[in-house]
């Protein structure tokens, strides 16, 4: 049985931790507004962009001259998955569920004979995909240097799969990353955007405006692909932080209500021992005296 200075260091260092999880609670509730303004902000422009772009694409669809990114490689084979995580942990499973769906992902596309690789943004992404995946990993890109994130970060990293895509590095690419939806709900999503799969314009009957370009159609998209494909990261990025703090902040609020629920029976245990030891040293007291 444990000794009541045990059971007072433990109940002090559960209190200890206790304050620590409390105080990360409130810290993550307070980015998390900001975070979830940017996320909010961000998904009007990137939706826009699709449709946008995916109405000057039905005009150049099948043509020769279609863009590379648009058109894509003519083949199926190598895909490339860039799984967007965080930095850090404590954030219940929110880093487990994005790894989770890209690896089913990539199991799914191995099994019809295809090849995956890996560009990780995120060390807690990299950390769990190197264990079955180490050898398919292209890069690991980690972004805990950046305090705010911007749109020239989702750029380089933009940047990064276009130039892999120049050199035929992949055929397909598709982002992981979780969209936020509320502080308990963060979704798991998976969005291909190389080549692009634009969401069908709804409400128009399935007929679509017709517009004159200027420039072209094929020098807009030359311009703009590539622009797409660095504010779906960026957006991805922002949805994931708002993702994260949502996470973390339930998460310790779970911790810190364990906490207590645990501290409540620690000190019990510590009244029951503290009593236990008092009733048998007055045992022992009068033992003594009715022995004299």
């Amino acid at each position: 049985m444990p000794s009541l200075k045990d059971l007072r260091n433990r109940i002090a260092s559960t209190k200890a931790t206790q304050k620590i999880t409390k105080a990360m609670q409130m810290v993550a509730a307070s980015k998390l507004r900001r975070a979830q303004v940017a996320a909010e902000a961000a998904r009007p422009f990137a939706e826009r962009m699709d449709k946008v772009l995916g109405n000057i694409a039905a005009a150049v669809a099948g043509a020769d001259s279609a863009p590379k990114l648009l058109a894509g490689t003519g083949r199926d084979q190598v895909h490339l998955l860039v799984v967007c995580t965080a930095e850090r942990g404590l954030c219940g499973p929110f880093n487990s569920a994005i790894v989770r769906l890209a690896r089913d992902k990539a199991n799914a596309l191995m099994a019809q004979g295809k090849e995956v690789k890996f560009l990780c943004v995120g060390r807690k992404g990299y950390e769990q995909l190197r264990r079955l995946f180490a050898k398919q990993i292209l890069e690991a890109i980690e972004l805990r240097a950046v305090r705010t994130l911007g749109f020239i970060n989702a750029e380089e990293i933009g940047k990064k799969i276009t130039g892999l895509y120049d050199t035929g590095t992949f055929d397909v690419c598709t982002l992981f990353f979780s969209r936020f939806k509320s502080v308990i709900a963060q979704i798991p999503t998976a969005q291909q955007i190389i080549p692009p799969v634009f969401q069908a314009a709804a409400g128009n009957g399935g007929v679509s405006a017709a517009y004159e370009y200027e420039p072209e159609e094929e020098d807009i998209l030359a311009e703009l692909l590539p622009r797409n494909i660095a504010v779906q990261v960026y957006r991805a990025l922002l949805e994931n932080t708002a993702s994260f703090y949502g996470a973390q902040m339930s998460a310790m609020d779970n911790a810190t209500r364990n906490a207590g629920d645990m501290i409540k029976k620690q000190t019990l245990k510590y009244n029951r021992t503290r009593q236990a030891q008092i009733t048998k040293e007055l045992i022992e007291i009068i033992s003594g005296a009715e022995a004299l």
